[in-house]
């Protein structure tokens, strides 16, 4: 829409359309570059698909990384890169992603409230690639005391997901998170430690069930929006984006909706785009994602509906990669808004996932990325895979979480709810009788339990090679020998649930180069308009390096994109 005879309500230099850890990076650099910032946010809560994250940061050759011993170098991560990424995203943009990914969290952890740390043991996903490393290059944002925050303020971050919670309500990190689920030595005194933490925040606990402890993401963006707040930078929440304002070709400004009225805002310097994917648009994931595609299967935000895609699109931007997600295996659970991701328990000793003729069709223990690529690959009129069943023992019922439901010791069957036992999870006193309960084949089911079962007592497995690297591993339980992702499925009662090819968000987005410029399908530039996060084609290309693959390049992005429009 060309600008000419508009009239500006507000105007700022640098505006950016969103709220999660991009948008909130951008904002921050641009205003210590002296720009006046604003971000406008359509939801009633900041924060994004960053709040309700893992809050971690994939991040090579990292200033946190050598105190630990870990020797990185951006040879070495581009040399990962290359093999992971190939030739299909340009190598501007890696290079630029391995220069500025180092800087932007070196700026945050030195300018914000924000502090980071080093996972040890979370390894690159792709440990049989040149240049991966066993751990080091995944970040994560130490847990911040929400009471910084005022209740108001608190309670608009958007919450953390209830997958990631203990008992639906305590906060925990992911190095508690894989202690405590893998039953890692000390983790009952950890529990008892999380829990008498949230327990003793008198009063807060009469007034809300949210844990102050923030973790994940929130630990991301709550020191963020602190540093936002503390250098007076606006963000307007229920404002939404209606288009892009041009003059002379060049995108100009913003008309927005702020709380059901009209207004027009003016950038002098640039827009940047950092308003998630299209999770929750089901039109444009029949359009572009594989069929089938739910909306009902994914993590992502609610209100990630590809406004920035469509916006850009509207001023000329191209489009990469729409067919693209960060896959994960997914289930639905009765009453909660969004699925959950089967990060932890898939790679759980004592369970398998298994196609409608009861044979696996991928390692477990993969990248959850990859672990939907096997399901959409694999899914045939003969061997249809979507869903797949995750199917495991009584062993594994009493001693692990799956989904919504807690350790059998912690939960037994008799105290689970009426809901669950009728629409998630399925149980027999033998797996013939799970098989037709689920619509299994019988044969294909009892040949696949029993070479698992050989597998785990010889602890190799010869069709998949599960638990056999440091990433496979990672969330392994170490107590189980020879394999700490392998242990026999042969105790009854025996247990299934479905699992569906679902996703943290989507990934394809509007074209860009390496200072986060849009650019048309010629990869001629749109002057004054940037572009980062999930609304922007991904720099990982089809595939997800390590863990915090999303927030990573979001941040990075955002760094740059502030730079390159204010310098």
């Amino acid at each position: 829409m060309q600008s000419e005879d508009v009239s500006w309500d507000h105007e700022v230099d640098f505006l950016i359309v969103g709220s999660g850890a991009g948008a909130m990076t951008a904002a921050i650099v641009a205003h210590d570059l002296g720009a006046r910032t604003l971000l406008i946010e359509k939801s009633p809560q900041f924060g994004g698909s960053s709040a309700m994250s893992g809050g971690g940061l994939w991040i090579p050759n990292n200033h946190l990384m050598n105190d630990l011993g870990f020797e990185d170098s951006s040879d070495k991560a581009m040399a990962y890169l290359k093999s992971c990424v190939g030739s299909i995203v340009p190598e501007a943009r890696l290079t630029s992603y391995l220069e500025n990914a180092p800087k932007a969290v070196q700026y945050l952890c030195e300018k914000t409230h924000l502090n980071l740390h080093v996972v040890p043991d979370y390894a690159d996903y792709y440990q049989e690639l040149p240049g991966s490393l066993e751990g080091g290059r995944c970040l994560e944002a130490t847990p911040f005391d929400g009471s910084q925050m005022n209740e108001e303020e608190f309670l608009q971050m958007r919450a953390t997901p209830p997958q990631a919670l203990i008992l639906g309500r305590i906060s925990m990190a992911i190095s508690e998170a894989q202690a405590l689920l893998t039953h890692s030595p000390g983790w009952i005194m950890q529990f008892v430690k999380l829990a008498l933490n949230y327990i003793g925040d008198i009063p807060w606990r009469f007034r809300s069930k949210r844990d102050r402890r923030c973790s994940f993401g929130n630990a991301l963006i709550g020191p963020l929006y602190q540093s936002l707040k503390e250098r007076n930078v606006p963000l307007w929440l229920n404002t939404s984006s209606n288009r892009l304002l041009v003059e002379d070709g060049r995108v100009v400004g913003v008309e927005a909706n702020k709380e059901g009225e009209q207004v027009n805002i003016r950038a002098v310097k640039g827009v940047l785009l950092a308003a998630g994917g299209f999770d929750n648009n089901p039109a444009m994931r029949k359009k572009f994602l594989p069929d089938p595609s739910l909306a009902q299967w994914s993590c992502g935000n609610p209100y990630s509906t590809g406004d920035a895609i469509t916006m850009g699109q509207q001023v000329g931007a191209g489009l990469e990669l729409m067919d693209e997600a960060w896959w994960g295996p997914t289930v639905v659970v009765p009453g909660e808004e969004r699925a959950r991701m089967m990060v932890i328990e898939k790679s759980l000793p004592g369970g398998m996932l298994v196609d409608k003729n009861g044979k696996r069709f991928v390692k477990e223990t993969s990248a959850y990325d990859d672990v939907v690529k096997a399901m959409y690959a694999n899914n045939t009129s003969e061997a249809p895979c979507i869903p797949a069943y995750l199917i495991f023992d009584a062993r594994f019922r009493k001693k692990y979480p799956v989904g919504p439901l807690l350790p059998g010791a912690q939960l037994p069957d008799w105290a689970v709810s009426s809901d669950i036992k009728k629409h998630f999870v399925r149980k027999a006193d033998s797996l013939e009788a799970l098989a037709h309960k689920m619509g299994i084949d019988v044969s294909g089911l009892n040949a696949t339990v029993e070479k698992m079962n050989e597998y785990a007592l010889s602890g190799r497995d010869l069709d998949f090679g599960r638990g056999e690297n440091a990433f496979d591993q990672f969330y392994g339980d170490k107590s189980v020998t020879p394999n700490p992702c392998m242990a026999p499925i042969a105790k009854a009662p025996f247990y299934g649930i479905e699992v569906y090819p679902g996703e943290l968000g989507t990934k394809g987005g509007l074209k860009v180069d390496e200072r986060a410029r849009v650019l048309g399908p010629d990869s001629d530039l749109i002057p004054g308009l940037y572009a980062t996060g999930n609304c922007s084609a991904p720099v990982f290309g089809r595939t997800y390096p390590g863990a915090g693959s999303t927030l990573g390049p979001t941040t990075t992005f955002g760094y740059v994109a502030a730079r390159d429009a204010l310098e």
